[in-house]
């Protein structure tokens, strides 16, 4: 694989049991995005379009094909491997924030940094926080937070290891339309100014129109993958 391919999915399949028997989820994805992009994926609820991302996150194994990121393939490295592997590679921002209760803002920035040994790790969540807007809220809880605060958290934790990859499930699920806004911009601008390649599922058309390109996925296929203009982003 060339190394400018961060992602690149070859005839990916994914089948899971239910108690009818066998679903077929994903039925052969064929993907390649380069370094830098910001592709978004778009499609139905039930299409695949999260099965996939948790396929390149680690989080998910492929029944068959080859899912092969940054020069890695996933196909059979162990759990402890693909820990490692998203720690050191991939951020990860979920709709629901996924902020660890007990921990303060700071904390919740600065630990990830801590497991994967970065040096002064908090430090350096207090600087991305201050990049965020939260300067203010260093040692605020998540329940002390609002909805777009928490989100902010979360892209600061996700972006504080300069990872190669970031994937987006529905980063403003959550929230209303003048905060996902706000949130929107600062996945952005952290997305460019680090050099981030950008995978976003989103249901916003306008939101999937700021990316580079468009994947659709149909009924666990890829229906269409369009380039859109830069008029658009």
């Amino acid at each position: 694989m060339e190394e400018s391919k961060v992602i690149q999915l070859e005839g990916v399949r994914l089948t899971l049991s239910a108690a009818s028997g066998p679903v077929e989820i994903l039925r052969g994805l064929d993907l390649e995005i380069e370094a830098g992009e910001t592709v978004s994926i778009v499609g139905p609820s039930g299409s695949g379009k999260s099965s996939m991302m948790m396929l390149i996150a680690g989080l998910e194994r492929a029944t068959a094909g080859r899912v092969q990121i940054d020069g890695t393939d996933l196909t059979n490295l162990n759990e402890d491997a693909l820990a490692r592997f998203r720690r050191d590679r991939i951020g990860i921002v979920f709709q629901d924030f996924h902020l660890i209760p007990t921990m303060n803002a700071l904390e919740n920035v600065a630990v990830p940094l801590e497991f994967a040994a970065a040096p002064d790790p908090f430090a350096r969540a207090a600087e991305v926080l201050e990049q965020v807007g939260l300067g203010q809220r260093l040692t605020h809880f998540p329940w002390q937070l609002s909805g777009g605060e928490q989100q902010r958290v979360a892209l600061a934790r996700a972006f504080a290891s300069g990872p190669r990859l970031l994937l987006a499930d529905e980063p403003t699920g959550n929230l209303d339309g003048e905060t996902g806004r706000q949130v929107i911009e600062l996945l952005f601008t952290l997305q460019r100014e680090q050099g981030t390649t950008l995978l976003l599922i989103t249901h916003d058309p306008a939101l999937a129109a700021r990316c580079d390109r468009q994947v659709r996925i149909l009924d666990g296929r890829i229906e269409a993958d369009s380039r859109l203009s830069a008029a658009a982003q």
